[in-house]
């Protein structure tokens, strides 16, 4: 499965460089016979929705001649939004101090799911600080995260 990850990433990245955008992440998405490919995209100035459809044009002519999916999938492109999700070391290092949510690929202490305040990272564990203790998670360990936006009253 990493590897089917990492031969997307290879084929897109270059695409979505190429436009002026970051590449943030991919999640290939497979419910039954349904599946969606969801690419979100990063540029400083922001991501407006025409560079979301000009991305998706030149990304689908890729994917039709390289087809690394197999049957038919919903190709989107996105920002990341608020609630973006976190797929890299150097991501959880950008929002150090912001609040987190993780879905771990096994339970850890009885539970997969956690959510609390994203302390640091120390080598390649995602440190989090929730309900006065600290937890270190392994990033092989986390299956997804995302930023859990605060509003201030």
């Amino acid at each position: 499965m990493a590897t089917k990850h990492a031969a997307l990433h290879a084929l897109i990245e270059p695409v979505v460089a190429a436009m002026g955008f970051e590449l943030w992440g991919i999640d290939h998405l497979s419910q039954g016979k349904h599946s969606r490919l969801v690419i979100y995209i990063e540029r400083e100035s922001g991501v407006s929705v025409e560079d979301c459809a000009d991305i998706s044009r030149q990304v689908s002519a890729v994917m039709d001649v390289e087809d690394p999916i197999p049957g038919e999938y919903r190709l989107e492109v996105s920002s990341p939004g608020m609630a973006r999700p976190l797929y890299t070391l150097d991501q959880f290092t950008r929002y150090q101090g912001h609040h987190v949510a993780l879905k771990l690929r096994v339970a850890f202490d009885g539970r997969r799911k956690y959510q609390g305040l994203l302390a640091g990272i120390e080598g390649d564990e995602v440190l989090l600080q929730m309900d006065g203790e600290e937890y270190c998670f392994p990033i092989e360990s986390i299956d997804s995260a995302h930023i859990v936006p605060q509003f201030d009253d």
